[in-house]
């Protein structure tokens, strides 16, 4: 789609990818089939749209931006969904595809990329994989270890249901117009047996634990624990960055 006709709007964060080698890149991690049921979050100008539909044969797309909409529908091999992708409901877009999973991909606006991941937490169950275009510092997060400054909420209820790993740099002289940021692009698995845990338990516990890093977790994840009554054992003479993804899994389960 020509750029000529149409101005980057600042109100959803777009930022074209126009690099054709990062664009061969990502569609090579991706490595789209016939017959799969590709969904792409942000579409844009279909710089990376056109590669996945000719390997994939067609193409589910979710597009806010209404002129951009209208410009996708003139292709035939392409599924638009004009909306805001936070509306989105992949469960059920899953079954209008008749498909049981779907490989999901996208240049997530930056601005809004952590509620799109946290809302896609809830369709998790439809999902094959996921391949995003991120900015570097989000994926730092997603990816980090324990005892690292990345580590936090978003490290951990991610790495609770994915296997994840960052498969690509990408500098912003890649976009047009450039972001201030540097990207990257993120591959993220379902994990097959996760730990069966209350989403939402998990969610508040670790928001309350991180809710001041730099403390020990008797000050902030203690109180918490007390008012729940629990009374089972965890070491609160840590920072929550030092606690890895499995303990605090272990201990939601038992406050649950």
């Amino acid at each position: 789609m020509d750029r000529a006709h149409h101005r980057p709007r600042k109100r959803f964060g777009q930022h074209f990818l126009a690099d054709l080698s990062v664009i061969d890149a990502i569609v090579r991690a991706i490595a789209p089939r016939p017959g799969q049921a590709l969904v792409e979050i942000g579409p844009g100008l279909a710089a990376l749209t056109q590669p996945l539909v000719e390997r994939a044969g067609r193409l589910a797309v979710i597009e806010l931006d209404r002129d951009l909409a209208a410009r996708l529908r003139a292709h035939p091999q392409l599924d638009v969904v004009e909306s805001d992708v936070l509306r989105v409901d992949f469960t059920a877009l899953a079954a209008r595809l008749g498909a049981p999973r779907l490989r999901v991909v996208g240049n997530l606006p930056y601005n809004i990329s952590t509620p799109i991941l946290f809302h896609l937490l809830d369709h998790v169950a439809v999902v094959q994989d996921q391949h995003f275009m991120l900015q570097k510092e989000v994926v730092d997060r997603m990816v980090a270890a324990p005892a690292t400054a990345d580590y936090g909420r978003l490290s951990v209820m991610l790495q609770w249901r994915y296997e994840m790993e960052e498969v690509l740099f990408v500098p912003p002289s890649a976009f047009e117009p450039p972001p201030r940021v540097d990207s990257a692009v993120v591959r993220m698995v379902p994990r097959p047996s996760p730990a069966p845990v209350d989403s939402a338990l998990l969610s508040e516990l670790v928001q309350v634990a991180f809710s001041q890093r730099r403390k020990l977790l008797r000050h902030t994840l203690g109180k918490w624990l007390e008012q729940r009554q629990f009374a089972g054992s965890f070491d609160l003479q840590r920072r929550a960055e030092e606690v890895p993804v499995p303990e605090f899994i272990a201990l939601v389960q038992a406050v649950a």
